[in-house]
Formats: C-alpha cells, structure tokens, sequence
C-alpha cells in the first residue's frame, strides 16, 4: 500500500503539472516547469533556439521523442509559450521548458550540452540564401553571445542561413569571447545528404535508407558538391545521370520553395535532417564509435578555414575531419567552381563581425 506521505507527494507533482507555470504550490516547492515524469530516463540538456518557427516547431517535437534528451528547451522571441505547452504533453520522457524574449535566452541557455539553432527568416521565391544575410547575421550573432556566456562548453548546431556565412560569423563571436572551440562548432548541412541519399536511391531504385552519398562543400548553390564517385553501395553512372542528380541536390531548397509557392521553404524536411544530425552528435556526446557525418567546420581539408566533409563525431564533438579522398574530373572542376564562391561567402561572415 502506497504510503499517506507518498500518495500526498504525487498528488502534489501531478497538480503541479496543471497549475498555470510559475505559480508556487502551497507547501510542497514545485513548480511544474521544474517537474519531471517519474522514471525519466537520464540524458543530455538540449536548447532549440527558433523553437517556434516552420523548422523550430517540428525540430522541437522531433526532438522530444528522441530518448537521449533529458531536458529540452525551446526559446524563441515569439509564441514559444504555446509551442511548449503543446509538446511538453508528449509522453515522452524529456522534461520541456519555454523561454520568451531576449531577456529569457540566458536562463534557455544555461547548462546546455547541446545547442541547436533554426532561428531566423525562411527564404521566399526569389530569394537566395544570400538576401538572408542582413537578417539572420543579427540574430546569429546575438544568439551565440548567449552561447558564449552561459554555456560555452555545449555544441552548437547551427542551421541559419546562409550556413557559409553564420559559421564563420558564430566562430568570430566565440573568438572575441574567448571561448571558440573548433570541434564544438557545427553547421548542418546534413539536408544536402539526405536529398542525396533521396534522389540517388530513385535513379537506382533502392531504399534510401540503404545509400550513402558524401556531400562536401558548403551549403548553397554551387558549393553544395555531392560526390557521386563515392557512393555507397558503389554504382556507375552516366554523365546524364550525373548532371541532372548534381543539379537536383543543389537546387533542391529552390525546388522546395518555388513548389510551396510563397508559404515557406523546406520546413519538414530540414527538421528531419536536423534531428538525424543532432542525434549523431548525441550520440558522439555519450561516447559511442564510429559516428560519421558531413558538416561544415573549420577545416583543413582545403586551403579555405571552414568546409564541409565527413568528420567523426566522439565527446567532444568533431574529433576527426576526413580528407575528401579520390575525386573524378567532374567532381574536380566542381570543387574549384565551391572553393570560390565560398571563400567569398566565409569572408562576407567574418567581414560581419570584424567591421
């Protein structure tokens, strides 16, 4: 037989829950954001920053459902209140809080071990990921200050665009704080993988989930190189073939966003790929082997300061950047047109911050 105190206890944190947040309980000191379902398994702290935008909410809900977060944490500068309610009534074991307002990200951000970040405009028809620049460079760059100062150990998934801009600006801001760690710093490019994967498995008539196609670079346009030499499981394709999968995985946003016709850009999508990422480094945080994605990090692999290529993710994040290995012509002549248009866009991220 349960026990008076015991029954007095979960009645206590069960009314906590239904009570409106931040009102004190008479007597028993909880509050129901505080409050955890019983039996919660332990795990990882995580913040969404944009939780309440087309890939926020979606990301945000993804998330929730993925059994290595403990706690996760949706900030936005509006309605992330209502995103919070809706899906801290998940039965699922992380405990979720809200936090609304510039003067609420440091309380988000406190104590994170992971930190990944949707916020900012979506691209509309016409648009490049370059039009973006003036907009989500200010609110990158305000949201890793946060970083910065309450938890400057976290990794930090990054998917503003333009990514080949907001990393390096995101790496300039740690720099100037002093707390820049290289191998803590990731923007996600992994949507360009997965529309590999996609669009390669329908010429070959396979499942996607059993392709793998490295995609290096950057993430925009031109810069986004799959290399189709390296597929796996290995196949031959002609140059048709090769030009029309080449063209389709770096316009695919521009398909996207012209196919939605003004009412959003990829939302659905990209939160799939994020959340794909974001249990990768997950999994790197609690020390399993043998994790290995694309991402755009500072890099060595070319004479450029950041680039995206497969690296192995461990605890503390990026602990091994792979060379590109062996490419083709077309993949050759390829690589240069990224190199180009990149050095400008990571120059244009930097120029952001030093001016």
């Amino acid at each position: 037989m349960e026990s008076v105190a015991d029954a007095s206890r979960r009645i206590s944190r069960i009314s906590s829950h239904l009570l409106p947040p931040n009102i004190q309980m008479e007597g028993c000191g909880l509050r129901r954001e505080n409050c955890r379902a019983k039996g919660a398994a332990p795990g990882f702290k995580v913040a969404v920053l944009g939780a309440a935008g087309g890939i926020g909410q979606p990301l945000a809900m993804l998330m929730k459902m993925n059994p290595l977060v403990s706690v996760l944490h949706l900030y936005d500068v509006v309605n992330s209140p209502g995103v919070t309610a809706d899906i801290s009534h998940m039965d699922t074991g992380a405990v979720v809080r809200g936090f609304l307002g510039q003067s609420q990200l440091e309380d988000a951000l406190t104590g994170m071990d992971l930190v990944i970040i949707p916020a900012g405009v979506p691209r509309k028809p016409g648009m490049t990921r370059d039009d973006l620049f003036n907009i989500n460079a200010g609110i990158v760059k305000t949201l890793c200050e946060g970083i910065a100062k309450c938890c400057p150990n976290a990794i930090v998934n990054l998917i503003s665009n333009p990514v080949n801009s907001t990393v390096p600006i995101a790496a300039e801001v740690f720099k100037k704080a002093g707390t820049f760690d290289p191998k803590r710093l990731l923007g996600v490019t992994m949507l360009d993988v997965v529309r590999a994967n996609t669009f390669v498995a329908e010429v070959l008539g396979l499942d996607p989930r059993d392709v793998d196609v490295p995609v290096v670079g950057g993430h925009a346009g031109v810069t986004i190189l799959p290399l189709l030499s390296q597929v796996k499981p290995p196949c031959a394709f002609n140059a048709k073939e090769i030009d029309y999968l080449t063209n389709r995985i770096q316009n695919g946003g521009t398909e996207v966003v012209e196919a939605k016709a003004g009412a959003g850009s990829a939302t659905l999508s990209m939160a799939y790929a994020a959340v794909k990422f974001a249990d990768a480094c997950l999994r790197g945080l609690r020390g399993d082997a043998g994790i290995i994605q694309c991402a755009f990090v500072a890099s060595q692999v070319t004479e450029l300061p950041f680039f995206a290529s497969k690296v192995r993710l461990g605890r503390s994040g990026v602990e091994e950047v792979h060379p590109l290995g062996p490419l083709n012509e077309y993949e050759r002549d390829g690589l240069e047109k990224a190199k180009k248009e990149l050095e400008a866009s990571i120059q244009k991220g930097v120029s952001f911050i030093r001016k």
